[in-house]
């Protein structure tokens, strides 16, 4: 095993094939990578790879459920007004998804949306529900008494929106900035 993947996948096999496959998602798309890829990063066969994922889906799958489950986890540990729970989401998408560099393992799976199969599909938009009922709670905190005409589920979808496509941006620049930029702009625009 590499010295790269040992950082990117310290743990067990399934940790270290999973740790390494969101990787690959988050940076070439669920559709630029193969199973020998990650075989290779692992340091594992090809063959080896089916012991504890019978195929790409599953595989692409599991990454998807380990990546809502932590953001469960990532919101569970904290305790926060929730002013700050929305600094703080905005501050996970740059630092922890990498702005400028990498993508949501979510977003990163759109582009090959029209082939990816239904149960996958539906673990994104699980992550995207997820994402999205949180925010919807903290922005009904911050903004208690919506204005007229104004949804706090259609303003939560609005920000995870803008930050999915922030993170697009970025990543087509390589510039964190240009993430940063768009959030200060989202920011701007939200109540509270």
């Amino acid at each position: 095993m590499s010295s790269t993947t040992a950082s990117l996948a310290p743990g067990n096999t399934r940790e270290q094939i999973l740790a390494v496959a969101r990787s690959f998602i988050e940076t070439r798309s669920y559709l630029g990578f193969s199973f020998q890829d990650v075989a290779d990063a692992v340091g594992i066969r090809k063959a080896s790879l089916y012991h504890h994922f019978p195929t790409k889906e599953a595989l692409g799958i599991a990454v998807i459920h380990a990546a809502t489950q932590g953001f469960k986890d990532w919101d569970a540990a904290r305790s926060r007004e929730p002013k700050d729970a929305l600094e703080s989401y905005f501050r996970m998408y740059r630092n922890t998804l990498r702005a400028g560099s990498g993508m949501c393992p979510a977003g990163a799976l759109t582009p090959g949306w029209d082939v990816i199969n239904d149960d996958l599909r539906q673990a994104v938009r699980e992550l995207r529900n997820t994402q999205v009922t949180w925010l919807t709670g903290v922005l009904g905190a911050l903004m208690p008494v919506p204005g007229k005409g104004t949804s706090v589920a259609a303003l939560a979808a609005y920000v995870f929106s803008v930050c999915q496509g922030a993170l697009l941006s970025a990543r087509m620049t390589g510039r964190v900035d240009d993430f940063d930029e768009a959030v200060a702009q989202l920011r701007s625009s939200l109540p509270g």
